[in-house]
């Protein structure tokens, strides 16, 4: 979804070639559909993307990303949007067995070599939603990677505003409130994508699965608590992401203007297909012309500058046969690899748990409550009180009582390691959940306790993720 583009200038003729193609391959997707094209399977395949940072001795960010990327001299290893920002593409894998075990083991090995080329730099790589030391003169145009995707999506966005700021207000514990010109606190919002490659029956379940997971995921995962100085929400990176990149979009049935970062507009009816019809009513900012149709890449790219919480996306096999996939975005990087395979393992499971249910879930819970959930649990974390079946419950017990026992049970009956499922879901969901040590709160903690010194609460956090221990089991 970032691939780079071969052009950063466009003029209208490019938008209305664009328009056309967009059109001309959706069409070929719908009769897709129609034809039942998708790869099937019996066996689910998962995949994942680490956002991360790169720091300097002082724990500040350093755009150092070129040189980190080259050093490391690993296709998985790729650019973000800014030159302190790097991508970890994780390999595809089967949803069975010891996959857990193989997602920690994976990943363990490409972040070592993320360590070691930042060792030959004088950097360290850091895995958290957003940095806590970053300060705005840092998210600068001057600091964007230099690639035309970047320098394209800026552009587009503010001339979308037609050069009007933005406008950053967010209301926690602190109140931000500030205005810019460019797009660059996008870069400041770092985040765990989790990849389902689904059948074409199953998908709008398991779709509409995603969007109902996403409350309990980020109350569970939360990591981002502080921007600029200011303590906002549990998971900051939800407001901020959405508003670094707001134009006007089109209004959704309660009026609201929909944005490029949103949690959507409702459930999936029938399938996937609508979300990509409703993408032709958002603005085209990235007109690229590109010459291999059979693979949709106009389609694709115009999907991949909609940021939707929940992504459908169209992949390719090695033989060419295409296949569709949900991506769940709302978890953030950090703290530690053990962390992030245990909040993996709570999406596969929950996504398995609401999507195989003998009702489905969206049935049960209008799509208004689960948007109302997902964004008490982006603000209050693990403390929310949401809407679950009919009740009302603090997240906490409810990840306790039902959430967590379901998912691990879905996994489970796919076939997981049942010691693995024991480790990722008693011995750190679990316990992180019941003691309500997220990432997140350890910081709060650390604030409360040691005084507004960022760069000492960066140091320790720095510290404790190359310890590896999961943030539940942080001291001060």
């Amino acid at each position: 979804m970032g691939e780079d583009i071969g052009q950063s200038e466009f003029d209208r003729s490019d938008f209305e070639a664009f328009r056309a193609r967009l059109r001309d391959e959706t069409k070929t997707l719908k009769r897709w559909f129609d034809e039942r094209r998708f790869d099937a399977s019996d066996t689910f395949t998962t995949g994942l993307e680490i956002e991360a940072w790169l720091v300097d001795g002082n724990c500040l960010p350093t755009p150092q990303a070129e040189e980190f990327i080259a050093t490391a001299n690993d296709a998985r290893i790729v650019p973000e949007l800014s030159k302190f920002n790097f991508e970890l593409n994780a390999d595809p894998g089967p949803l069975r067995g010891d996959c857990l075990d193989r997602m920690s083991s994976d990943v363990s090995a490409l972040w070592e070599r993320c360590v070691r080329a930042g060792e030959t730099l004088s950097l360290r790589p850091l895995a958290t939603g957003i940095l806590p030391t970053v300060r705005d003169e840092m998210l600068q145009p001057a600091w964007m990677s230099s690639t035309n995707r970047y320098k394209a999506l800026n552009k587009a966005l503010i001339g979308a505003r037609q050069s009007e700021p933005l406008h950053i207000c967010i209301d926690g514990e602190d109140q931000l409130d500030y205005r810019c010109d460019h797009i660059m606190l996008e870069a400041a919002c770092t985040s765990l994508q989790a990849h389902l490659k689904v059948n074409q029956d199953d998908a709008a379940r398991f779709y509409n699965a995603s969007v109902i997971a996403s409350a309990p995921l980020v109350a569970a995962s939360a990591n981002s608590p502080f921007l600029y100085g200011h303590s906002l929400w549990s998971e900051t990176r939800i407001p901020a992401f959405e508003q670094s990149t707001k134009i006007h979009g089109f209004p959704d049935l309660a009026g609201r203007d929909v944005l490029r970062v949103t949690l959507g507009t409702g459930y999936v009816r029938h399938s996937l297909l609508e979300l990509f019809l409703e993408n032709l009513s958002y603005p085209i900012l990235l007109p690229t012309h590109v010459e291999a149709v059979e693979t949709l890449p106009h389609l694709r790219l115009q999907n991949g500058t909609i940021w939707r919480w929940n992504r459908p996306i169209i992949g390719f096999e090695d033989s060419g046969e295409p296949h569709l996939r949900v991506e769940q975005r709302v978890m953030p990087s950090g703290p530690t690899v053990t962390d992030m395979v245990a909040n993996l393992a709570l999406y596969y499971g929950l996504a398995l748990a609401l999507a195989r249910s003998s009702t489905p879930a969206e049935s049960q819970m209008p799509f208004e409550t689960a948007r109302a959930n997902f964004y008490a649990c982006a603000r209050e974390g693990l403390a929310a009180r949401v809407d679950w079946s009919g009740k009302t419950i603090d997240m906490q017990a409810l990840l306790l009582e039902k959430l967590l026992p379901s998912a691990k049970t879905a996994l489970a009956a796919e076939g997981l390691n049942l010691d693995s499922l024991d480790h990722y879901f008693d011995g750190v969901l679990h316990e992180r959940i019941k003691s309500g040590r997220t990432g997140a709160e350890w910081q709060r903690r650390y604030y409360r306790e040691k005084g507004r010194n960022f760069q000492a609460l960066t140091e320790r956090y720095v510290e404790l993720q190359a310890q590896g221990e999961p943030v539940h089991k942080w001291t001060i």
